[in-house]
């Protein structure tokens, strides 16, 4: 059933309504490294499951800026929900907003069609939960070759590989993997049954922070996938990546939320304001001023450059929009972690106990420069060499 269509506003709206309760929970989901299923039970009843799903298959019909917004307000309450969620919405991603400015025959578009109205269903009627784990821990590149198989047979393929912090594990109900058939140069987009014989979640979960994403090892030994399930015909995620990558920027809305969320808990300390404190107000020292300052000097900066490059995004980007691109995703993940220093800092010794809601954002906020496809190493080489050759 087609929903009307919502405004940005009231989109994030839905998010930032479910704050108080998120925020209570993640404590919990951090303590035990476990999965946000309670959350994901909101997303289901408040329609956020399908924030990226086109109106005309139920959804609410987010586009891409609309999506980071709400992403944004989510990570502000809990890190790991944000980019659980954001692993969800990935897939529900690739295969409308993009697709739809992708070249296709009219062959494939036709089946793109049939195969994704099939697929968005199940999120908006069952509340099918998607996963998209990449990476194998080979190689940086998006589109530069993957070690897992797809191997044809009747009705589709038997899959066989291992990706590596497989976020959502145990939760998900498609794990949707990267792969390549033998002898062909094409990346394929597979939706592994999560409940399918041959999948397998292996290895402990203990990190140090993001711990309710419980992003353990996924294996996979002849599994089969049946052609339904290839999300997007083949070749069509390469001609994704090369003509549309800013999809790789949707990991940062939840560390710009989580900056937010920090700078937040900052000022309600400073204020006396903050549940659990035993200090009471601190906004009158000149010194904390600064690096209250500080922090919010480096949240705007994040925003600013974030929203530009997502609401400039185009397909076929120049490399000085990639430029953009690049120079955003490094300064969300540094200034969070920066600014989650700098509340430490200002808020201090108590800030680190347990029972305070910055010694886990502390943690959450280290990881985000070492998160693939774009990470920090791999956006500073791609800077380092910008404009300097033809």
């Amino acid at each position: 059933m087609q929903q009307g269509q919502m405004t940005r506003d009231e989109m994030v709206g839905l998010a930032r309504a479910m704050a108080p309760a998120m925020r209570e929970r993640a404590v919990t989901y951090d303590l035990q490294a476990s999965f946000p299923h309670e959350n994901f039970a909101d997303f289901r009843s408040n329609g956020l499951m399908g924030v990226s799903v086109p109106t005309r298959f139920g959804g609410l019909g987010a586009t891409y800026a609309d999506y980071v917004r709400v992403s944004e307000e989510l990570g502000r309450s809990c890190g790991a929900t944000g980019l659980t969620f954001n692993m969800h919405n990935a897939t529900m991603l690739w295969c409308g907003a993009v697709a739809d400015l992708l070249d296709m025959t009219p062959a494939q578009r036709a089946s793109h069609e049939a195969i994704r109205t099939e697929m968005y269903r199940g999120v908006i009627e069952r509340g099918d939960i998607h996963s998209q784990p990449f990476s194998e821990g080979l190689s940086p590149g998006a589109t530069s070759g993957v070690a897992t198989k797809a191997v044809p047979v009747d009705g589709g393929w038997l899959v066989t590989g291992r990706k590596i912090f497989a976020s959502l594990s145990g939760a998900a109900t498609f794990y949707n993997v990267t792969c390549q058939v033998p002898g062909e140069d094409e990346i394929r987009l597979l939706g592994v049954p999560a409940a399918a014989d041959g999948v397998q979640i292996l290895d402990d979960w203990d990190p140090l922070g993001m711990r309710g994403t419980v992003s353990r090892t996924l294996l996979m030994t002849n599994v089969f996938v049946p052609q339904s399930n290839e999300w997007m015909p083949a070749g069509l995620y390469n001609q994704a990546a090369l003509r549309y990558p800013w999809l790789f920027l949707s990991l940062c809305p939840s560390y710009l939320g989580l900056t937010g969320g920090v700078l937040e808990t900052t000022r309600l300390y400073l204020r006396g304001e903050l549940p659990g404190q035993a200090a009471g107000a601190r906004r009158d020292h000149p010194i904390k001023q600064v690096g209250w300052a500080q922090m919010q000097l480096k949240h705007q900066q994040s925003r600013a450059l974030m929203y530009r490059a997502i609401d400039e995004a185009t397909i076929d980007p120049t490399e000085a929009q990639l430029v953009l691109g690049w120079a955003a995703a490094i300064t969300v993940m540094e200034h969070a972690a920066e600014v989650a220093s700098l509340a430490i800092r200002v808020c201090g010794g108590q800030s680190m106990l347990k029972t305070m809601p910055l010694e886990r954002m502390y943690r959450d906020s280290r990881l985000g420069s070492t998160m693939l496809p774009w990470s920090a190493e791999v956006c500073l080489e791609r800077l380092g060499a910008a404009g300097l050759y033809d």
